[in-house]
């Protein structure tokens, strides 16, 4: 009937744009996705061959904990700035992509220079270089899907993102398993060849028709504050000693820590305790791989009727009882049993964490600062979990690093415990 038709003017709009709240825009989902895959695919590589690079200089696994650590301690810095500056690009002709694409392009240079490094200061260099530019930009990625998808749709647009991070770790498997032990040089060149080519194509077909695929502008219930710099929104967001977004910092913190750390010391574990090469090593991480890809999706859609916070806890409670059997079980089936538990629980933290963050936002205005207080917290936990862990480790020896986990872990679930006291989870039904 006339009654229900929608006025012409305004069909040619909603063909073209999903209704804000209703169905995702899938067509931006999935440039979004390779975009942060091009990164992530990097980075993979990097924490899981870097070490033995550091090796070759260093006996302690705390020391190489620490230097891991501390290159992830760039984004506390540099994050907040850049995300507030993509804030301002972000309904602009061209968006945030001008970051994303220069960094990048950046970021390679001495990431391909790594193994050619023949002395420390060099290999530091290259290393700390690599790490300022490419966790500069790294959070604006991630947030370019608050640009294209409504606020509802996001936990499920988080799926398919987290699915695509997961297909880097398995990238990164393949090359250590595959080009490794055959060339190093070549396998530090494939990562940042396939992030350009990756970028540019997400680039060409998402980016350079920024302003058709962008959410049309929407009135906004909440009183909407004009924050001044990024320090506005974080003192803020920081208001008070029980803000839920401390809170959740701090679960974000005490998990992306841990993860990172087993990340960082799987491959000398490999090595040292169950006897591996440095590439088989290297690709213990592959079958957890595998579960994050087949489980993003399914955890997702489920997060939409629990709650992200609900979620989480359930993830860290799986995490544990997965380093746990790494602990029981130290040989090669055993430590990839632990891998892939504990790769489950972390896709659960991976889809709903950033979503329950961008929540508590005050406005979209600031999605892209928030994500920079999602890098303060998970790059703080990336800085310290690897020398936290790897001092357990000198303490305890390799044989206890799984149960050193755990017991970090635990501290972990509390802090959720009470988080979700604090903060209603927003469930989607």
């Amino acid at each position: 009937m006339t009654l229900d038709s929608p006025p012409a003017s305004n069909t040619a709009m909603t063909s073209s744009r999903p209704a804000v709240g209703e169905h995702m825009n899938r067509g931006a989902v999935l440039w979004v996705t390779l975009a942060v895959f091009a990164q992530e695919a990097v980075w993979n590589f990097y924490d899981a061959q870097v070490p033995e690079q550091l090796r070759h200089y260093f006996s302690s696994a705390g020391v190489i904990g620490l230097i891991m650590g501390l290159d992830h301690s760039w984004g506390i810095v540099t994050q907040p700035s850049v995300g507030f500056l993509s804030d301002k690009l972000a309904r602009r002709r061209t968006g945030r992509w001008p970051i994303v694409l220069v960094g990048a392009a950046l970021a390679t240079v001495p990431f391909v220079l790594i193994p050619w490094a023949t002395n420390l200061p060099a290999l530091m260099v290259c290393v700390v270089g690599f790490a300022a530019v490419a966790n500069a930009f790294k959070g604006v990625t991630e947030t370019l899907v608050t640009d294209y998808v409504a606020p509802s749709a996001r936990g499920k647009a988080q799926g398919f993102i987290k699915a695509g991070v997961s297909l880097t770790i398995v990238v990164s498997s393949v090359i250590s398993l595959l080009v490794v032990d055959r060339s190093l040089h070549l396998a530090f060149a494939i990562p940042p060849l396939l992030m350009l080519i990756v970028l540019g194509l997400s680039w060409a077909l998402l980016g350079r028709r920024h302003t058709d695929a962008l959410l049309p502008d929407e009135e906004e219930a909440e009183d909407v504050r004009e924050f001044g710099s990024p320090w506005a929104v974080l003192r803020d967001a920081l208001r008070s000693p029980s803000s839920p977004t401390l809170l959740l910092m701090i679960g974000i913190f005490c998990f992306a820590g841990m993860w990172s750390a087993l990340r960082s010391l799987m491959t000398p574990y490999g090595t040292q305790v169950l006897g591996l090469t440095r590439g088989a090593a290297g690709g213990l991480v592959l079958p957890g791989a595998v579960a994050f890809l087949v489980s993003v999706l399914p955890i997702a859609y489920a997060s939409n009727r629990l709650g992200q916070l609900r979620a989480v806890r359930y993830g860290v409670v799986l995490f544990i009882a997965g380093v746990l059997v790494g602990f029981a079980v130290p040989t090669t089936p055993g430590t990839v049993t632990a891998m892939v538990l504990s790769s489950l629980g972390y896709a659960s933290f991976a889809v709903n964490a950033l979503v329950a963050l961008w929540n508590l936002a005050p406005t979209r205005k600031v999605l892209g600062t928030y994500t920079a207080l999602y890098t303060i917290a998970s790059a703080s936990g990336m800085a310290l979990g690897p020398a936290i862990l790897g001092t357990t480790v000198d303490l305890t020896g390799w044989r206890c690093m799984f149960l050193n986990a755990a017991v970090a872990a635990g501290v972990t679930f509390l802090v959720f415990t009470r988080l979700a006291r604090r903060a209603p989870d927003r469930v989607t039904a």
